[in-house]
């Protein structure tokens, strides 16, 4: 299993159009092993830098092909599958209210004991 991913194996990125596939070089197909060594599945904001720069020249240098373009690689092994998907904004809560406590302190900063 391992000798046909290093042999012919294609990457997987989940993007919002659709999974595409890019045939890596030898090379970036043993890097890309080292990156799913553990996980078949990773989304793209817990690679390091160096790791998506690595995705994203894979991205740029290669043409996405999909499964329907016969192209040969349903039969290909995969090596991981990326996630592409755009950020999630996360509101903070703290900004929104006001701490209740800093709100119901006294003025001069003499605070009461209970």
């Amino acid at each position: 299993m391992l000798i046909d991913k290093l042999a012919s194996g294609v990457l997987k990125v989940l993007t919002p159009l659709g999974p595409r596939y890019i045939r890596p070089t030898f090379k970036q197909r043993v890097a890309l092993l080292w990156i799913f060594r553990n996980f078949d599945l990773l989304p793209l904001q817990v690679l390091s830098a160096r790791q998506r720069r690595l995705i994203d020249e894979l991205a740029v240098e290669q043409q996405f092909v999909s499964i329907a373009q016969n192209s040969g690689i349903e039969d290909a092994p995969i090596l991981g599958t990326i996630e592409k998907r755009p950020p999630v904004e996360v509101e903070n809560p703290a900004e929104k209210r006001p701490n209740a406590r800093a709100a119901a302190a006294p003025a001069g900063g003499v605070h009461q004991r209970l």
